[in-house]
């Protein structure tokens, strides 16, 4: 079902949520103009041709000298045989390769899409069944161990190798010297017929002319397990991705070349894909690579080391900024003080002591935003320029609207849409969470039906159901409580996971909390806690029992509890509660065994 044509995505000015928390100098409404993902970035080189687009491995690189690799390597690609709706998929860390891949794909109406790095070769061959790509781009360090094993199976003609170091001029010696220490990965590529990738930058750039459909041709297509939890292909158009960098640029308060971007998150990842990505061109800043998640002290030595006059942008999960905020050694880099203006924490909530402590430890900015693949990803944030409520989600992104229908049938219409003369405000008016705007996918890649269960039509417009449960405040903020399909039903009651997660982690001595349910025959589901102590603590779990039966009523309360040394989470900081669940022993009696692309 594609975004309609004449949508123009204009918000009722009187909405709830304007009114109280917005931001200054961020406009209600805006443009969206209809335009490809390189239009966007051939206006940025144009502005900025000798500005740094990137920043890795000691190297810098300018918009122009970022531009003209990527007219090199997209010549190359079609030359190739790569031609528009073909797929490329790239199977590599952060790196410039990446980005120059990204936009070369894209440039000649192919489809990026990115692989995991961390996934096992099974996970990879899922992927690559859905996605159908007709070439590779891969690291050579990540070829023979995953790659080899699964790559007669797949759709792939053609494989391009690169080292992570190919570009990285600024390294210098200590390249040489890092791959003779082992501390920059190689690998042997032996496939028939496979090319180096900085031999297809050695093509003089000629790229033809493509005719693209800004708002039905996909410009990537970035996996998810969207409502459901089954793997699926999430198609975001060029005007999609276009649509939501602008929005995020305002958000961040408009062009700034200049302005950093830390870009610890992975590039595969939608939250990267966009606001490290594609939002920093969109604002005409730079990028801080990293190829695999740093140290603190890296981090912090590489943000003093390098010149950010106009401070930082840095998007990641909470866990990333509760490491900031609990590093007792952040005195020692004086540098960094001041200089992460701009923090946008998502992928799960914000916790208050969280944030203060971030902010009195970095001197920085830090707000809650929410997303998901298939809105781009970003739907709302904090005011990063004022005064910023905690515990909500935000507000909608400008040309952006969302409201709250009933859990069990979108068809019943609205409960709330943060109209001034609603009246079904507060936890009692809970429902899923619905959006609309210009960032809404196309579709799931070959799943109508699943399309169809998450897009549909109210009023003339297209609306997003993101599976996510809440209700909405008389300010017109957002307060979520948990994902539709992890719902625990304990006895006829509601349960919701996160809520009964975030009253654990209000024990002095727990860390971390997930929770999730367990078949139990006269229950239905039973509530179980996995518990991550903190370290100096010697919690059992009688004592959280007992704890709970004070703290929380009495359906809310963890039936079960294990202590485990750490709770599990994804690359990009979310606590992955399905792995918990599915390997929980009662759990597969009833069951059975997790399908092998639910054990990672």
């Amino acid at each position: 079902m594609p975004i309609k044509k004449d949508d123009k995505y204009q918000v009722n000015e009187n909405k709830l949520w304007f009114q109280k928390w917005w931001p200054e100098g961020v406009p209600k409404n805006t443009t969206f103009e209809e335009k490809t993902i390189n239009e966007m970035l051939d206006e940025q080189v144009e502005k900025y041709p000798d500005h740094n687009i990137m920043w890795f491995l000691e190297t810098w690189m300018t918009y122009s000298e970022f531009q003209e690799k990527v007219k090199r390597l997209a010549t190359a690609l079609y030359n190739l045989g790569i031609r528009k709706g073909d797929v490329v998929a790239m199977h590599l860390p952060n790196c410039f390769q990446y980005i120059i891949g990204y936009y070369a794909i894209t440039r000649i109406g192919a489809i990026a899409s990115g692989i995991n790095p961390t996934y096992q070769s099974m996970e990879i061959l899922h992927q690559l069944d859905i996605i159908k790509p007709k070439m590779l781009i891969v690291l050579d360090a990540l070829y023979e161990p995953y790659i080899k094993p699964i790559i007669d199976k797949s759709s792939i003609q053609t494989l391009v190798y690169t080292n992570v170091a190919d570009l990285a001029d600024g390294l210098g010696f200590k390249r040489t010297l890092g791959k003779l220490l082992k501390k920059i990965p190689t690998g042997k590529v032996d496939y028939p017929g496979a090319i180096e990738y900085m031999e297809l930058l050695e093509t003089e750039p000629n790229v033809p002319d493509v005719d693209i459909d800004v708002k039905t041709h996909p410009v990537t297509y970035i996996m998810t397990g969207g409502t459901t939890g089954l793997p699926k292909a999430a198609v975001l158009t060029h005007f999609n991705a276009v649509s939501n960098a602008h929005q995020s640029k305002l958000w961040l308060g408009g062009e700034n070349p200049g302005l950093g971007s830390i870009g610890v998150l992975p590039l595969f990842h939608s939250f990267a894909h966009t606001v490290v990505m594609n939002t920093t061109i969109a604002f005409g800043g730079w990028i801080m690579l990293f190829p695999k998640p740093p140290s603190t002290e890296e981090l912090l030595e590489t943000i003093e080391e390098i010149p950010s006059p106009k401070g930082l942008v840095y998007a990641g999960a909470e866990i990333l900024f509760k490491r900031l905020a609990e590093f007792d050694e952040i005195n020692e880099y004086p540098g960094v003080m001041g200089k992460l203006k701009l923090c946008v924490s998502g992928a799960g909530p914000l916790h208050r002591p969280v944030r203060d402590a971030f902010v009195e430890n970095t001197g920085g900015r830090i707000v809650e935003g929410y997303g998901l693949t298939e809105s781009t990803p970003v739907v709302s944030a904090g005011n990063l320029f004022g005064e910023s409520p905690i515990g909500v989600i935000g507000m909608p992104f400008p040309g952006t609207e969302w409201g709250i229908w009933p859990a069990d049938d979108f068809s019943k219409g609205p409960i709330c849409l943060g109209n001034p003369d609603d009246d079904n405000f507060g936890e009692e008016n809970t429902g899923e969470v619905c959006v609309h705007g210009p960032q809404v996918m196309l579709e799931y890649l070959n799943k109508p039906e699943e399309t169809n269960d998450t897009i549909r039509e109210y009023n003339d417009a297209l609306w997003l159901l993101t599976g996510d449960i809440g209700f909405m405040n008389e300010d017109g903020t957002i307060e979520l409580r948990d994902r539709k399909k992890q719902l625990i039903k304990y006895k006829g009651y509601s349960v919701y996971p996160k809520e009964v997660e975030e009253l654990l982690m209000k024990h002095p001595g727990i860390s971390e909390a997930a929770v999730a349910g367990i078949p139990h025959d006269e229950f239905g589901e039973a509530v179980k806690a996995w518990v991550e102590l903190t370290s100096d603590s010697t919690l059992t779990v009688d004592e959280i029992k007992a704890w709970s039966e004070e703290n929380m009523t009495h359906y809310k309360r963890p039936y079960y509890v294990e202590i485990i040394s750490e709770v599990p989470k994804n690359l990009i900081g979310k606590v992955q509660r399905r792995i918990l669940q599915i390997n929980d022993p009662l759990y597969k009696e009833k069951h059975g065994e997790p399908a092998e692309h639910d054990k990672a």
